[in-house]
């Protein structure tokens, strides 16, 4: 007799939402190379069930659009169904009562505009001549195209050595990636369909700490040609390595007293051990590079110098500089930037920072490291002081949490003003300017002041960390091209108008990723031997285990562990750990081996050489 029930989910409800997760992972893991007019059919068709049929413009509109979409797949579309599937988009999207109906539209909308050439193809081919350049999602994503089910078979029958050899054909920086690679191969993986993406990156540092010393392949006869390369970090020596393995002769150049770069001079020991950054060098090394350290471009040599002496050159000094603030008290002392702070440490001279305030501005994996570190060097206090939000940074999320982890107090919506410093000229604190979050720009949401008056915010060091440039005087007066602080290379990096001149990596692409750098490193090597005549061939014979045909039934992800953050904020020894062979083992297991199955086999499989 109760007037009022307590309602729960029905089953209807339940079965329905289990079925928006399941949709939700197929989304995440749907792989490059899709047809854009097909997903955008199913995407509006699911999108007009949400509609409550109250508005002509959505509830007869968006039946249209789709109708005319089918069209266009059909081959029954002409250059005129497209100009009116534009017109009824913009028609909808301003007569919808409701966010349903316009969104719905404009999504149509973003599609038509932005993938017009693959619509085109369907009205003129009559089909759609979408295809898979590379079928497997994780292969295709990695910059570098290593052969990731290949290696995650290697590892998963014990075969470390072996795993390594083959990630080398693509990438000679095996161990460094397994510490800090950004795993851009892990965000399409398959398995997201069953539970969750494969631990790409954990598996290739299993793969590098149990394989031991792995020396690199036997080089090919010498051509007798001589190339320079400026610049010593991960892009230079990438390319060294495989021009040498090619058979030409390379000798890298770095104005520091250490190969390595920002791997060395960047990325803290706590990520990135020393040590085992040098196993990397080392077996580059082993080919035959020559190195020529203290010698900076420019000043101890310039671009026409060594033009004359070699028979090609290589530009690859990455991005070393920092960005300025451009605010009152920036050049006050105390005020450091983290590209210099990092470099210092790298150097091991470590600024003591006992007892003080530091605060480090900027939200980018570079400000991670300069906080983390802050934190290790003794300071009280470390501070992120950012004007966006947590949600806006762009540090991997790892890195954030393991900054608060450590005791990093994060400041967000706060705008650097101005620095106040004392009656000396060092810094006593700077004063930020309160932020609101406002209008979504280019997918991102932009900041404005609140009116709020400034905030106080003090510290003895402050940290900028907004970004990095590259050094580009000497070869924009050498004539190399230069546009907004960037080297401009052609599409195969180098230079119409200086043949023999290339430039890859940071220096030409801006501040970017250590694989992006490699994978710059393989295209400029190749075009360079094409250059001087030749048609080298990179390969790797290891033999890749046959794929399993058993079940692989929902199996929880193996994720790296930690170190505790109260132990590890006293050293800069690595933070995290190696998984066991058990868990590699099951880890390797739960791949899907798309490289044979599916539309992989179609395709071969797997690139085999280069």
């Amino acid at each position: 007799m109760s007037r009022l029930e307590i309602t729960a989910p029905d089953k209807a409800q339940l079965v329905i939402e289990g079925l928006y997760k399941d949709l939700e992972r197929r989304i995440e893991s749907s792989p490059p190379g899709l047809c854009p007019v097909d997903m955008t059919r199913a995407f509006l068709e699911m999108c007009h069930t949400h509609t409550c049929g109250k508005c002509v413009p959505c509830r007869i509109g968006l039946w249209q659009l789709k109708n005319l979409l089918t069209d266009v797949l059909n081959g029954d579309a002409t250059m005129e169904t497209l100009d009116l599937m534009e017109e009824l988009a913009l028609s909808i999207m301003e007569g919808a009562d409701c966010a349903i109906g316009y969104e719905a539209a404009h999504m149509v909308y973003k599609s038509l505009m932005g993938c017009r050439e693959d619509y085109e193809e369907h009205v003129r081919q009559g089909r759609c001549t979408c295809q898979y350049a590379q079928p497997v999602p994780c292969v295709s994503l990695c910059p570098a195209h290593v052969d990731i089910p290949g290696y995650i078979a290697l590892v998963g029958e014990g075969r470390y050595a072996d795993a390594i050899r083959l990630i080398r054909k693509d990438n000679p920086f095996p161990t460094t990636c397994g510490f800090i690679c950004e795993h851009p191969c892990e965000a399409r993986c398959r398995r997201n369909i069953v539970d969750d993406a494969v631990n790409i990156r954990g598996l290739k540092r299993m793969a590098a700490d149990y394989a031991g010393k792995v020396p690199p392949p036997p080089c090919a006869p010498s051509t007798g040609k001589r190339i320079a390369i400026v610049g010593g970090g991960p892009g230079g020596l990438s390319a060294a390595y495989y021009l040498q393995l090619m058979g030409h002769q390379t000798t890298v150049f770095e104005m520091l007293p250490e190969l390595g770069g920002m791997l060395r001079y960047g990325i803290p020991n706590y990520r990135l051990p020393k040590d085992r950054l040098n196993d990397d060098i080392n077996a580059i090394l082993e080919t035959g590079v020559k190195v020529e350290f203290g010698k900076r471009i420019g000043t101890d040599m310039t671009i026409q110098s060594l033009r004359e002496e070699y028979d090609a050159v290589l530009i690859t000094i990455g991005a070393s500089t920092d960005k300025k603030l451009g605010i009152e008290g920036e050049h006050s002392e105390g005020v450091l930037s983290a590209v210099q702070f990092l470099r210092d440490v790298g150097k091991n001279q470590n600024p003591d920072l006992t007892g003080q305030e530091v605060a480090v501005i900027g939200g980018g994996n570079v400000s991670m490291d300069a906080v983390r570190t802050a934190k290790r060097l003794g300071a009280k206090k470390v501070s992120i002081v950012y004007r966006r939000r947590v949600a806006d940074m762009t540090a991997l999320p790892a890195e954030i949490e393991g900054a608060v982890a450590e005791g990093i107090e994060v400041q967000t919506l706060m705008a650097p003003s101005h620095i106040e410093t004392d009656e000396n000229g060092h810094v006593k604190g700077v004063y930020v300017t309160p932020q609101m979050i406002s209008k979504i720009k280019d997918g991102r949401a932009s900041v404005r002041p609140t009116g709020a008056p400034d905030v106080f915010i003090p510290c003895q060091t402050l940290i900028v960390a907004i970004g990095q440039d590259i050094e580009y005087q000497h070869f924009e007066e050498a004539g190399v091209p230069v546009q907004r602080g960037k080297i401009l290379t052609e599409k195969y990096g180098g230079f119409d108008n200086i043949p023999g001149v290339f430039a890859g990596g940071d220096c030409a692409s801006g501040p970017a990723s250590v694989i992006k750098a490699i994978a710059a490193a393989k295209v400029v090597a190749a075009n360079i031997d094409e250059y001087l005549g030749y048609h080298h061939i990179i390969s790797c014979d290891v033999e890749i285990p046959e794929a399993r045909l058993d079940d692989r039934p929902p199996c929880g992800r193996v994720n790296m562990t930690e170190r505790e953050a109260c132990e590890r904020v006293c050293d800069f020894n690595g933070v995290e750990n190696c998984m066991s062979e058990a868990e590699a083992k099951q880890e390797a297991s739960r791949c899907l081996r798309c490289d044979h199955f599916g539309y992989g086999i179609f395709k071969g499989g797997r690139e085999t050489l280069w």
